[in-house]
């Protein structure tokens, strides 16, 4: 499905019914990242979860974009149109750092948030990478090329993740417009500074991620009085695929936070 905000044609699908929940996915994939790993673990019933391909990548446009705040202003206008104006937000990596920029936007635009391995604006201390586990057989349906962008990302080595790898990440890899994600890119900074954002929040990093690390996550919880925080052992920046039971879990009570307040 697609729709037009302003200059830009967004790429986006969607399943089931309920309260609204857009996802967000990372830098340089595409929808069917966050797709594959959220669909897997939420719960299904009393949902709408809409998963938008993020400017410059899958299947949408990036004309008239020049920031990430452009990129921001963009996702409230999304929300507005196919939500009828507010949703629960949920990010991963970039994408949780886009969902903070419209929690301090457009509050009123945002149910609840959930930010999973989140970056930020700086440079936070993190682990080297380096493999936590591996499973015989992880590496017998990828191939060459793939198997050396999947150690890069992964930490807990599976058949299953490596599977969800090859299925659901490395096809949005292929398809981003490196053009535009550096004109995007060249104006970094989001402005997260806003009123206090008093609704339900969750915050999930792994313990070895190499990528956004988990001490910028934990200091976040001096900005969301509500959340909740977990920092997960054994797990990367790929946490939505290595820990999925986990992650299901503290999504499942996220949700039933947001269903409580909204039925209030």
């Amino acid at each position: 499905m697609e729709c037009r905000i302003d200059d830009v044609i967004v790429n986006y699908t969607e399943h089931g019914e309920g309260m609204p929940l857009v996802a967000l996915h990372g830098a340089g994939v595409d929808h069917r990242e966050i797709e594959a790993a959220i669909e897997a673990v939420l719960p299904r019933v009393g949902f709408r979860r809409i998963y938008p391909d993020l400017p410059g990548m899958g299947r949408t446009t990036a004309d008239g974009l020049d920031s990430n705040d452009d990129v921001v202003t963009l996702i409230a206008g999304f929300i507005d149109h196919i939500a009828g104006g507010s949703a629960m937000l949920l990010g991963h990596s970039y994408g949780a750092y886009l969902a903070r920029g419209v929690a301090a936007q457009h509050p009123e635009a945002v149910t609840g948030l959930a930010l999973l391995c989140p970056i930020g604006d700086g440079t936070d201390p993190a682990p080297a990478h380096r493999a936590v586990s591996e499973e015989p057989g992880t590496y017998d349906e990828l191939d060459t090329a793939q198997r050396e962008d999947f150690d890069e990302y992964f930490v807990a080595r599976t058949p299953a993740g490596a599977r969800r790898y090859r299925d659901s990440v490395a096809p949005g890899v292929a398809a981003a417009d490196e053009v535009a994600l550096a004109r995007i890119f060249s104006d970094w900074l989001v402005n997260v500074d806003g009123p206090v954002f008093e609704r339900p929040t969750l915050i999930v990093a792994g313990r070895s991620d190499s990528t956004a690390g988990y001490a910028h996550a934990t200091g976040l919880l001096e900005s969301y009085p509500r959340a909740a925080l977990a920092v997960l052992a054994d797990t990367g920046h790929a946490l939505m695929h290595e820990r999925p039971e986990l992650l299901g879990a503290l999504l499942s009570g996220w949700c039933d936070a947001v269903a409580r307040e909204h039925n209030r």
